[in-house]
């Protein structure tokens, strides 16, 4: 993750939350107070956050510190304390909304990728993420997907070329798609991974033949067809497949040979996991 976009997000989350000031924290709580909290577990799945929330707490209130149990990666059930927080009662909870939110969706994403990473389990197949993201949280929530056992695809539109249908046609099919990627990378002296959609085995065999790309998306595929792919293509580039691919379909698709299997729901249908911040007796 890089470090300078996350501090970014997490001094504007903390604006767009706090804004002219916590009125209620500064109404009912002593400036010189001093507290404790514990992260509660209050469904099961796999936690994400940890490290992210050490991080806003350290950035709001480097005074605060952080004791964690349970680290990232982590099986949790209900029940569970990932980490007890201590310091100003005033910053606990000026920070508590921002901690939770990020940490809810996290394990949320993670919780699925897990899900869906255990299913391909002892095949070739790697889980890919996509760009289908939360705007301004797309580096939490691809590190979320690399937590719960998945791999990232791009990060954005700029450190991977992935010529998809609407590109393929607008430029006049795929050679010539190709053809001008490859000029235009010569011409900006850019070094870049060439992906490329076939919506048939057509197209994949004009993609073999023209030889620019470095793997193939086979969009929309079936599984039987997805095997027929990656026979023709034999080992020549990677191989993904992608769309209509479930919890239901998905050992099918990754027992084709298919390198990468890329899952938008991983990160656009989420369903947060619960957990709470509450507050603790100094004994505790």
């Amino acid at each position: 993750m890089s470090t300078d976009i996350l501090d970014k997000f997490i001094a504007d989350a903390l604006r767009e939350d706090i804004g002219s000031g916590d009125h209620t924290t500064l109404a009912c709580i002593p400036s010189e107070a001093i507290g404790r909290a514990v992260l509660l577990v209050k469904q099961e799945g796999v936690i994400a956050g940890v490290e992210v929330a050490r991080r806003v707490f350290k950035a709001f209130d480097p005074a605060m510190s952080v004791e964690v149990t349970i680290i990232d990666g982590s099986r949790i059930k209900p029940g569970d304390k990932a980490f007890i927080v201590a310091g100003k009662q005033q910053s606990i909870l000026q920070t508590e909304r921002l901690v939770l939110n990020i940490m809810q969706r996290m394990s949320g994403i993670a919780t699925r990728t897990a899900i869906y990473a255990d299913l391909v389990r002892g095949t070739n197949a790697k889980i890919l993420d996509t760009r289908k993201t939360t705007p301004n949280m797309r580096v939490l929530e691809k590190e979320a997907v690399r937590i719960g056992g998945g791999y990232n695809h791009r990060m954005g539109l700029y450190d991977m070329i992935l010529i998809k249908d609407n590109h393929i046609d607008y430029a006049g099919g795929i050679t010539r798609a190709l053809n001008r990627t490859v000029s235009y990378m010569n011409n900006s002296n850019l070094k870049l991974e060439i992906e490329i959609e076939a919506r048939s085995l057509n197209d994949v065999r004009e993609i073999l033949s023209h030889g620019g790309a470095n793997r193939i998306l086979l969009d929309n595929f079936t599984p039987e067809k997805i095997r027929e792919a990656v026979n023709l293509i034999d080992r020549q580039m990677e191989t993904e497949a992608s769309g209509g691919i479930n919890t239901e379909n998905i050992r099918d698709y990754a027992l084709t040979g298919v390198d990468f299997i890329s899952v938008g729901a991983l990160t656009h249908q989420i369903f947060s996991l619960d957990m709470s911040l509450k507050a603790i007796s100094p004994t505790e």
